[in-house]
């Protein structure tokens, strides 16, 4: 099997902020009454190193509660976005592919499923934005992976950073994507 992580990888750019930014034009008042406690989370999450994504992606998504039929919004959202899916991914697409993230599963859900592949995903309550589990990053990828699959199934990985190393030693070939460029995983 193929594994890829999701943002900036196969999908450019990152899900979340797009999802967000989509909120904002048709949802502004929701989005707008979390931003200042968003941006304070920001400058934390800058000055602690970049340690505490979940209380970030928490407050970020905090919003959500605002918004009527969050299934609807994300298939809304998703019909208008499913096209910046990286063209060579398409061309390679298998049905026994995984999708691994740390973006919130309810918003990868309907691309996943229009994908026809399979996902593995930050859990995040869509109604209001808590995250009921660690974030599905770094070698919680490793961990979330493992309950499911064996170790020795992974033909490829693909993934836009670094911090996914730990996936990337799980594959027979890992493979580094930078603006749609796949390169052989460095080390």
């Amino acid at each position: 099997m193929n594994v890829y992580d999701f943002d900036d990888t196969i999908f450019v750019p990152d899900s979340s902020v797009c999802f967000i930014r989509y909120c904002l034009r048709h949802y502004p008042r929701a989005v707008y009454k979390v931003l200042p406690g968003s941006l304070w989370q920001f400058v934390l999450y800058l000055r602690e190193g970049k340690k505490d994504a979940r209380r970030l992606k928490e407050t970020l998504f905090s919003f959500l509660n605002r918004i009527d039929n969050i299934g609807q919004v994300t298939e809304e959202f998703w019909a208008e976005s499913i096209d910046r899916i990286e063209a060579w991914y398409l061309e390679q697409k298998q049905d026994d592919d995984l999708i691994i993230s740390a973006s919130p599963e309810f918003l990868l859900r309907p691309a996943a499923e229009r994908l026809g592949v399979r996902l593995m995903a930050t859990p995040m309550n869509p109604y209001t934005g808590k995250i009921s589990e660690k974030n599905c990053h770094d070698a919680e990828k490793v961990r979330r992976y493992l309950e499911r699959f064996s170790p020795d199934e992974i033909d490829n990985f693909y993934s836009d950073s670094l911090s996914d190393s730990p996936m990337a030693k799980l594959a027979k070939q890992a493979w580094l994507v930078k603006e749609g460029r796949r390169i052989p995983w460095p080390g």
